[in-house]
């Protein structure tokens, strides 16, 4: 039993010192007609396949096309839904040394060219459109505002790329797993989303980590439903599954529906799914007609799962279900419960640490290590952490200290076991769905309004997405305004997750003695019913 707030991760599973393209090359040479890759979409004749030795053979012809057009350690940006396309785009940029830096596919052209020009991106692929959203215009509406950006790729025009690397003789660098694979976005309290510069030996070690933990075995059929421009997907998912030498059920955009049809055709045996997913598949019609026995294990995190929520899933589908926690800075899971865990444990805490990984609770103004139940600041540090916040040398120092720490924000305790519990967060970030949302961006553009005097963004709890973004306005004196002219303002910049759901109007603001906005204020006034 501990007797302080600081706990040492298992030594087992034991830490890889491989590069992603290597065990591509391991799995395909060891397992060549296996399936690597499903597509799962609705239409039945347009559900691809492929093997593990048809994806190596892809993903070096795609690395040598890299090798033509950019240097090692360029960064290179993929705009685009789960398709299979993003999956060898992935693939070959680690075998080619090229730095992949993800998009999500529902940004706005603000959004692209904030992401293209901090990351110092040299080429994007791009998929013309999704979902309505018009992504080549928005790349090329952009383009001069990113002066890095040589290249604009078209995913819908994949052959043509692919055409220069069959003809190409190029070399491959020597890649190491210590060698920086991907920038993804995300932020803190304050600015705009940072660059967190990942690594091989980090993505791929916490991938195949937490499938151990979870139970998966090898050969198991996979479904992902998380986006691959997220850690969860382009990483937990794909390369767990590539590490336990499975296939992968990819799913382009998640349907309930559709979902519950993939696990009943492809037998799937385990997936990642945020609550929201969870409960949507739970709440379908299909759910009770469809068998779902093949499944054995789920995964989630993202945000609190309730303890009913816990037991409902392991009741109605028979399965084992685990918690993950961490942030994209440490590749992305920092701890986990396990499989037999109590039902308590589930809906309570986060499990302890990964293999590899020390985790450690401290007094938020000393520094020292909290004692035990004692609420402070979740740090990590291990092979998982990453190389820093790319080109962002003073937050990269704000987050991992001297000794290698990475100071996460997020406010938890610690049992006796390791087990912690998450009580809140330092960072001021909402969670809706699992996906994060960051106030200071949707204040900043809030603020260049001409009807709002005053704003701060904030979360409120809500039972289907977790947390809901909420804008709390004082208006301008002279300008009239209501929430649906925000509303369609804020769409015209920011993509549709960013707009709040809750729109309300006040006098003043409760205020620091130094005149900063007290959010824990107006969240606690908005619990106490003070506004409608």
């Amino acid at each position: 039993m501990l007797t302080e707030s600081y706990i040492k991760g298992p030594e087992l599973p034991i830490t890889r010192d491989i590069t992603i393209g290597q065990l591509l090359k391991e799995v395909a040479e060891e397992h060549p007609d296996r399936l690597a890759l499903i597509a799962g979409v609705n239409e039945l004749g347009d559900r691809r396949e492929c093997s593990y030795g048809e994806l190596y053979a892809d993903s070096l012809i795609a690395a040598r096309a890299m090798v033509e057009r950019f240097a090692p350690g360029e960064r290179v940006a993929i705009m685009a839904p789960n398709i299979f396309e993003w999956v060898v785009v992935e693939l070959a940029a680690a075998m080619a040394g090229v730095v992949l830096v993800t998009v999500n596919p529902s940004y706005q052209p603000e959004e692209i060219a904030y992401v293209l020009k901090q990351s110092e991106s040299v080429a994007i692929f791009v998929l013309a459109e999704y979902r309505g959203n018009q992504m080549l215009a928005s790349v090329e509406k952009i383009r001069e505002q990113c002066p890095s950006l040589r290249e604009v790729i078209q995913l819908d025009h994949w052959d043509e790329f692919m055409a220069t690397g069959m003809n190409s003789t190029a070399l491959l660098p020597d890649v190491k797993s210590s060698d920086p694979v991907m920038i993804q976005y995300t932020s803190g309290t304050t600015g705009f989303p940072k660059g967190a510069l990942l690594h091989h030996r980090g993505m791929l070690n916490n991938a195949a980590h937490m499938h151990e933990r979870m139970g998966v075995k090898e050969g198991s059929v996979w479904l992902t439903t998380m986006p691959m421009f997220h850690t969860g997907g382009c990483g937990v998912c794909l390369l767990g599954t590539m590490a336990k030498k499975g296939t992968q059920v990819l799913v382009e955009a998640f349907d309930p529906g559709l979902v519950l049809e993939l696990i009943e055709t492809y037998k799937v045996c385990a997936m990642l799914g945020v609550p929201t997913m969870l409960i949507a598949m739970l709440e379908h019609s299909d759910f009770v007609s469809r068998d779902l026995s093949s499944l054995t294990a789920i995964c989630s995190g993202g945000s609190t799962v309730p303890a009913s929520l816990v037991m409902r899933i392991e009741k109605e589908l028979g399965v084992k279900f685990v918690i993950i926690f961490g942030q994209t800075e440490c590749s992305p899971v920092a701890s986990m419960t396990r499989p037999d865990d109590t039902t308590e444990d589930k809906a309570n805490t986060v499990g302890g640490p990964m293999a590899g990984v020390e985790v450690k609770i401290i007094d938020t103004v000393s520094g020292d290590i909290a004692a035990l139940h004692t609420l402070g600041e979740y740090c990590v540090r291990g092979y998982n952490v990453m190389h820093g916040y790319f080109n962002m040398p003073e937050a990269t120092d704000k987050t991992i200290d001297q000794d290698g720490w990475l100071h996460t924000g997020d406010l938890c305790t610690m049992d006796e076991r390791g087990y912690c519990a998450v009580e809140g967060r330092l960072k001021d970030m909402i969670i809706r769905g699992g996906e994060n949302i960051y106030p200071r961006e949707i204040e900043d553009q809030l603020f260049q309004h001409p009807a709002v005097a005053e704003v701060a963004v904030l979360g409120l709890p809500d039972e289907r997405f977790g947390e809901v973004v909420a804008a709390f306005i004082r208006v301008s004196n002279d300008v009239a305004v209501v929430s649906e002219d925000l509303h369609t303002y804020l769409r015209e910049h920011l993509s549709p997750q960013k707009t709040p759901k809750h729109w309300f109007f006040i006098d003043q603001f409760p205020l620091t003695g130094s005149g900063k906005i007290q959010k824990f204020e107006l969240r606690k006034q908005w619990q106490s019913g003070a506004f409608a």
